[in-house]
């Protein structure tokens, strides 16, 4: 299941970098250039982090095939879409999860401590998306107040949670991505946020830093 769960985050994370670069106006090229960094960017952080070489599109080319196929198919579809921001973040929340699971898998496989291995789930599921924005240069949708990365924490969190407790790895699977899911359009919808340091107190970053 987990390879399925692969092929369709890769898919949803190489569709939402697309549609990013159609918004910024981007070519051909720059659509497949930055949807399958956004696809593939995430594994190989997590990879490099752990020492797991080769990298996984290194080992396997035809993901770089595969992202690159997904992005165009995203970018013709897009042009049938009148809502392009709508896509981009329901692919990105799919992606978002997918990835978080998987992470937490590859890292589980090698032995690490639990703490790391949910680490590990949130950095697969967000350096991609990380990596677009750069290159894309905008403000990486990890840093804006929405719950983005803390969905990708305790999705992992949960999913491994599961696994502790018995819970079959396919179960397990569906149950935290199902979730996970359900918390990141829970976020967009409802502007769920985390705090935000200073807020509320014009001035008050201001006059932390105004002596010199």
């Amino acid at each position: 299941m987990l390879h399925i769960i692969y092929l369709i985050a890769i898919s949803a994370e190489a569709g939402s970098g697309a549609l990013t670069a159609m918004r910024r106006k981007m070519d051909v090229f720059g659509v497949a250039l930055v949807g399958t960094v956004t696809a593939l960017g995430g594994g190989s952080v997590r990879d490099m982090l752990l020492g797991h070489y080769p990298l996984g599109w290194v080992q396997h080319p035809e993901y770089l095939l595969f992202t690159v196929g997904a992005a165009l198919a995203a970018a013709a579809a897009a042009q049938l879409l009148q809502r392009l921001k709508s896509a981009f973040l329901l692919l990105d929340a799919l992606g978002l999860v997918a990835f978080s699971i998987i992470g937490c898998d590859v890292a589980a496989a090698a032995g690490v401590h639990v703490a790391v291995v949910v680490l590990m789930g949130m950095i697969t599921g967000t350096a991609g998306g990380l990596l677009r924005d750069i290159v894309c240069n905008q403000v990486p949708l990890v840093l804006r107040r929405d719950l983005y990365a803390t969905v990708a924490l305790a999705t992992g969190a949960l999913y491994m949670a599961q696994l502790h407790y018995g819970v079959g790895r396919d179960v397990a699977t569906l149950v935290a991505l199902a979730a996970g899911f359900g918390l990141r359009l829970a976020a967009l919808r409802m502007s769920l946020a985390l705090p935000v340091p200073g807020r509320g107190r014009p001035g008050a970053l201001d006059a932390a830093g105004g002596e010199g």
